[in-house]
């Protein structure tokens, strides 16, 4: 790749996670709660007020009773779920803004998860579930490299999926969102929503709302749905009469292809193009302008100065400039990685509403089926 003279400098934007998309589109939270940004072990107890009580709380009872008589529910069981519930003031912490000036690292961010442990936990997986990878490839037209990624890097099959009690993180993020956050009103909204649809979903599940547990942003199970994915995406793969995805496999496989399939994924299509530059012609800024939404036709990309090859060429959708930093250029960085993104990498942003999350998915699937099946032992 030719050199770039002019880099963009972001910084990271703490990630959340998980999808009614309307909401999640504001909110930057796809369909999971973004138990997937690996960091220090939480202590899910930590921070608690164990003396507080939601029961306490005027806002939160006057929610219960209003969200019961839209939901039809009990309003003595609904006000009884959000009294029990712990105000966990780390998890309010834990959604303020990530601080600046520390610069995006696509090649430490890729190191997190294509690595040895979870590649070989992917292998055992695939080997586990291939016949079940195989119907979902079939049924929803979704790769399943594409599937097995998500999982890795979302819980590592099944391994971390969270230790807080979910009931505790919605309801503390609903009614005790930081008020120092730019956007505290809008998120509160969305976890507000949240805690509806997890206590409708418990209802008609008939699960205890108070023992399920999750991520620090209340998303849940292998696929880290939030309660509004989870309703909305979530399917019953292996025909037992409910869908569980704690712990079947099979609907935590169907449940990923189903949620691709709905945000329009497009069987057979790329997720993206090696791209390189002319930097007589180069636009970077217009080309960057879009972010990672497709908006370009193939004409008017290398018009400004992006050079593809091949395959590339014959495209005939639409196409985004992916940019992902490798740190600071200025202390030491190297330069960014570019690629030009199709309508499918942008629905893989769509599960997690970041193109380094996305090419970490797509690369870790693809390497775990470039391994292959795991040698006899």
């Amino acid at each position: 790749m030719l050199s770039v003279r002019r880099y963009r400098q972001t910084r990271w934007v703490k990630p959340l996670v998980a999808v009614v998309l309307a909401t999640a589109g504001l909110l930057n939270l796809p369909a999971a709660a973004q138990s997937s940004s690996p960091g220090r072990a939480i202590d899910p107890k930590a921070g608690q007020s164990p003396a507080f009580s939601y029961s306490q709380h005027e806002a939160a009872m006057a929610f219960a009773v209003d969200l019961a008589s839209r939901r039809d529910l009990d309003p003595v069981w609904v006000r009884e779920q959000i009294g029990q519930a712990q105000r966990l003031p780390q998890v309010s912490r834990l959604m303020a803004p990530a601080p600046g000036g520390t610069a995006k690292n696509w090649a430490a961010y890729r190191a997190r998860f294509i690595e040895p442990v979870r590649l070989r936990a992917g292998q055992r997986f695939w080997d586990d579930n291939r016949d079940t990878l195989t119907r979902a490839e079939t049924e929803f037209g979704v790769p399943a490299s594409l599937i097995v990624g998500v999982i890795g890097v979302e819980t590592l099959y099944g391994r971390h999926t969270g230790n807080f009690r979910v009931i505790d993180t919605l309801t503390t993020l609903a009614f005790d969102f930081p008020a120092s956050h730019p956007r505290a009103d809008v998120r509160a909204a969305f976890f507000k929503s949240e805690l509806e649809q997890y206590l409708s979903l418990t209802h008609r599940n008939g699960l205890d709302p108070q023992t399920l547990l999750g991520s620090y942003a209340g998303a849940m199970g292998w696929p880290q749905f939030m309660p509004s994915s989870w309703a909305q995406y979530a399917i019953d793969f292996d025909a037992d009469g409910k869908v569980d995805l704690f712990n079947s496999p099979a609907d935590v496989i169907g449940s990923v292809a189903n949620y691709f399939k709905t945000f329009g994924w497009q069987p057979g299509l790329p997720t993206h193009f090696p791209v390189t530059f002319d930097e007589a012609s180069l636009d970077l800024d217009a080309l960057l302008a879009p972010d990672i939404l497709p908006s370009f036709g193939v004409e008017s990309f290398t018009a400004k100065g992006a050079v593809l090859k091949g395959e590339a060429l014959q495209h005939s959708g639409k196409l985004a400039l992916i940019e992902l930093q490798n740190g600071d250029p200025s202390s030491g960085g190297s330069p960014p990685v570019y690629l030009a993104g199709t309508d499918n990498f942008y629905v893989v942003t769509r599960y997690n509403w970041s193109s380094y999350y996305a090419l970490a998915v797509i690369e870790l699937g693809e390497e775990i089926a470039r391994l292959g099946p795991r040698p006899p032992r």
